[in-house]
C-alpha cells in the first residue's frame, strides 16, 4: 500500500528546536522521528512512500534520499506555499490511484497497519481515521451554571475524548474533495465529507501512540529505549514503555524546550556534520539520482 507522510509543517509547538531542523528530523534517542516512522512503515509491509515537504524540505530530502537504506522507494512533493494538513495531497493526484495511507510526520505508534486497512475495507468508507482514547487535563476549574447560579463545579478535571492519531486510510475518490493550490486542513476535509453524507469510519487503537509535535509527548519519547524488532499489534496492550526501532540512549534526560540546548551535542547546520550518515545539510545537495521530484501545481 502506498503511504504519504506529511512533513511540510513548521513545527511551531517545538520552537526553538524547529528553527534549525524540520520537526520530522528532531531526534528521539539517536534517530530522527522520521526514521523511526519510516522503519515502522517498512516493518508493516509498505515500500512506496511519498513525503510531502515544505519548510526546510531540503534537509528532509538530504537525510532520507531515495529510501534505499530502509528498503523503501521514496518520492517527494514540495509545497511552494503552505497547503495545510491535507492540501498537499493535491500534488499527488496522479500517483494516488489506489487506497493509500496518510500519516503525520510526527507520529510514533505500534498500530498494526494491516488491521487498520482491513477495518477500512470492511467499513466501505471513503476515509477511515485511526483513533485513541485520551484523557486531557483541563487547566481551569469547570463551571456549569443555570440562570446565573452555579449548579456544578469541577476543579481541573480530566476529560476523556476519542482523538485522531494523525493516521488515515483513504480511497482515491477522496481527492475530488481536496481543492488545488489553497490551504486545506483535515478538519476542512471531514466537515466537507460529513456535509455531503460521505462515509467516514473510526478505528480504535488500544496500544502505543505519541504525537511528538506536542512538547509533552516529545519529552516522553526521550525516556523510551527504542529497539529494531518491535511487533505491530492487531490488538495491542497499553504500554508505559513502547517498543520501537533501535536501542538508543535518551536525549540527555530530555532537555527542556524553553532553553533550547543543543540536541545531544548536534552541531549547527551551516556546514554541518551529517545526520546519521546523511550528506551535509547546508544547501540540500543533490541526492545521487534519488527519487526527489520538483514541486508542481495540481491539475
Amino acid at each position: 500500500m502506498k503511504v504519504v507522510i506529511q512533513a511540510g509543517g513548521k513545527g511551531t509547538r517545538l520552537r526553538p528546536y524547529t528553527t534549525i531542523l524540520p520537526k520530522p528530523l528532531l531526534p528521539v534517542g539517536s534517530k530522527p522521528v522520521l526514521e523511526l516512522l519510516l522503519r515502522w512503515v517498512r516493518r508493516n509491509g509498505s515500500r512506496d512512500v511519498y513525503i510531502t515537504t515544505g519548510y526546510l524540505g531540503h534537509l528532509i530530502r538530504a537525510f532520507c534520499g531515495n529510501g534505499h537504506q530502509w528498503d523503501l522507494r521514496i518520492t517527494y512533493s514540495e509545497e511552494r506555499e503552505p497547503l495545510g494538513t491535507i492540501g498537499a495531497l493535491s500534488l499527488l493526484r496522479e500517483e494516488l490511484d489506489e487506497p493509500f495511507l496518510v500519516i503525520n510526520g510526527d507520529v510514533l505508534t505500534d498500530l498494526n497497519i494491516g488491521a487498520f486497512v482491513r477495518s477500512h475495507r470492511a467499513s466501505g468508507a471513503t476515509l477511515s481515521v485511526a483513533t485513541m482514547q485520551r484523557s486531557i487535563r483541563m487547566d481551569f476549574g469547570v463551571i456549569e451554571a443555570e440562570k446565573g447560579k452555579i449548579v456544578h463545579f469541577r476543579e481541573k478535571p480530566h476529560l476523556n475524548h476519542l482523538v485522531s492519531m494523525g493516521i488515515y486510510c483513504m480511497e482515491p475518490d477522496i481527492l475530488r474533495h481536496i481543492p488545488c493550490g489553497i490551504p486545506f486542513g483535515f478538519d476542512d476535509l471531514v466537515f466537507r465529507m460529513l456535509d455531503g453524507n460521505a462515509p467516514v469510519s473510526a478505528f480504535l487503537h488500544n496500544g502505543f501512540w505519541l504525537d511528538v509535535g506536542r512538547p509533552e509527548d516529545f519529552q516522553k519519547a526521550q525516556d523510551i529505549e527504542w529497539t529494531d524488532d518491535a511487533p505491530a499489534f492487531d490488538v495491542a496492550p497499553a504500554f508505559d514503555v513502547a517498543p520501537a526501532f533501535d536501542v538508543a540512549p535518551a536525549l540527555n534526560g530530555a532537555p527542556a524546550l524553553n532553553g533550547a540546548p543543543a540536541l545531544n551535542g548536534a552541531s549547527a547546520l551551516n556546514g554541518a556534520s551529517a545526520l546519521n550518515g546523511a550528506p551535509a545539510l547546508n544547501g540540500g545537495p543533490a541526492l545521487n539520482g534519488g527519487a526527489g521530484r520538483a514541486s508542481r501545481d495540481c491539475g
